[in-house]
């Protein structure tokens, strides 16, 4: 209650259980505008004044020496106090230095009027060490106050008041450690805010970034399926009625399925197996004339596994539809018990696949995997074809699942179970390999 009071702010709720990105942001917004100002509530400092009340009273029924004298040194006193909070509760390093440097006249005030007249003049100490926490911060802060309490005891002795040495160092120590202390919690506060709204921003951009990403491997695969056969009605139309009907009906079917997988895509929960990537691969080589070899080894894998190598497949088999003009293409999987390797070979024009494409299909693939602990390689397959070459380690998929999912607050494009695609669309992760003439 005391730090609320002290700071004014207003206590933000707090976010619990699963939530989609859409939502954090909304509450991140809801919390950025809960987040206090830089520094305490400056007029929360004001009535600790009344410490000094008894000195006004000792001015005003005239029981000090030099009256006016004592009344002048108490008014800049205290005209020193309002400044140093209004000025030394700032961030800005100018306003803090001017701050500090009030704090040498009013130092030599308190030890003027506490050390001269005693009694209840002895106060000033208590408010010289309350402003010199709001002033002086960090490592310096503990020296600052303890120099204050040192200055208030010998000020107390040497002016003739021994009997209060040790009541001066208690409430100059008290005040000044408390203030200290609070503002120090303050500035926990001011980071935990800061960083959470980072956070909320960062997950903005990787669910948009998540996003796009499966919007262009989705649709880019769908549409070079759907061109294929379109074109396949067209040579068959004039010879072949049921047969461009049966590739009409194909294209209907691909058109339901692209719009069931980009609902999915923009819920993040969209499922695949490596068994429907492979056939879907099958359909689309079959279609655009080109002929699929396809050969798997190994024990089975992790979902996680099977979802990042099922983009893979997606990736390299649209590529090779739409930029190699090849008419033979070998998809190679074999698994071993710790790392797994893929290899999409085709016989198409490498010179033209390398300049092909403009997208972010490999790009956005080699983070994916580098992100689990993968690399993605690509270039000539000899004279004439393309190869793409992955390989994973299964353990380091695993173990990146289950650090960043399912609820994780930076990534929200991972999955909320293990039956969902392992996505790391983490830029920058270690072990990517970047694409020689990557297709793209």
């Amino acid at each position: 209650m005391v730090l609320a009071w002290l700071t004014g702010t207003r206590r933000a709720a707090a976010d619990s259980g699963p939530t989609q990105a859409g939502q954090r942001a909304g509450r991140a917004a809801n919390e950025r505008s809960d987040v206090p100002d830089d520094g305490p509530n400056e007029w929360a400092l004001m009535p600790w004044l009344l410490m000094a009340s008894g000195c006004a009273v000792d001015v005003w029924e005239g029981d000090v020496a030099h009256r006016w004298l004592a009344a002048a040194g108490l008014v800049l006193f205290v005209g020193c106090y309002v400044a140093v909070v209004f000025v030394g509760a700032s961030s800005a390093p100018s306003r803090r230095r001017t701050s500090m440097r009030l704090l040498l006249p009013m130092a030599a005030l308190a030890i003027a009027l506490g050390g001269g007249y005693g009694g209840t003049w002895l106060s000033l100490f208590s408010l010289l060490s309350l402003v010199t926490g709001v002033a002086v911060r960090g490592r310096s802060a503990l020296t600052a106050l303890l120099g204050v309490v040192v200055i208030g005891m010998l000020s107390a002795m040497y002016g003739g008041h021994p009997d209060q040495v040790m009541t001066v160092a208690y409430s100059s120590l008290l005040s000044g450690a408390v203030v200290s202390i609070i503002l120090r919690q303050v500035s926990a506060v001011h980071a935990l805010h800061n960083s959470r709204g980072a956070l909320a921003r960062s997950a903005v951009e990787q669910e948009r970034l998540r996003f796009s990403r499966d919007l262009h491997d989705l649709l880019g695969h769908t549409m070079s399926v759907i061109v294929v056969k379109a074109e396949a009605v067209r040579r068959l139309a004039p010879r072949d009625l049921d047969a461009a009907l049966a590739q009409a009906a194909d294209i209907e079917a691909v058109g339901r399925q692209a719009l069931t997988e980009i609902r999915e895509a923009v819920t993040g929960y969209r499922e695949g197996s490596l068994a429907t990537e492979l056939d879907r691969a099958r359909s689309l080589l079959g279609a655009s004339c080109i002929e699929a070899v396809v050969r798997q080894s190994g024990p089975p894998l992790p979902p996680q596994v099977e979802a990042l190598l099922g983009w893979v497949i997606r990736e390299g088999v649209t590529n090779t539809v739409r930029h190699s003009g090849a008419t033979r293409c070998k998809i190679e999987l074999n698994a071993g018990i710790d790392r797994v390797r893929l290899d999409i070979v085709d016989n198409g024009d490498t010179q033209a696949t390398a300049t092909g494409g403009g997208g972010t299909g490999l790009t956005g693939l080699t983070e994916r995997l580098a992100a689990a602990g993968g690399a993605l390689r690509s270039g000539p397959a000899g004279k004439r074809g393309f190869r793409l070459t992955v390989e994973l380690p299964i353990d380091a998929v695993r173990e990146a699942y289950e650090a960043h999912g399912p609820n994780d607050p930076v990534y929200p494009d991972y999955p909320a179970s293990p039956a969902h695609p392992f996505s790391a669309d983490r830029p920058g992760g270690a072990g990517a390999t970047a694409p020689g003439s990557a297709r793209q």
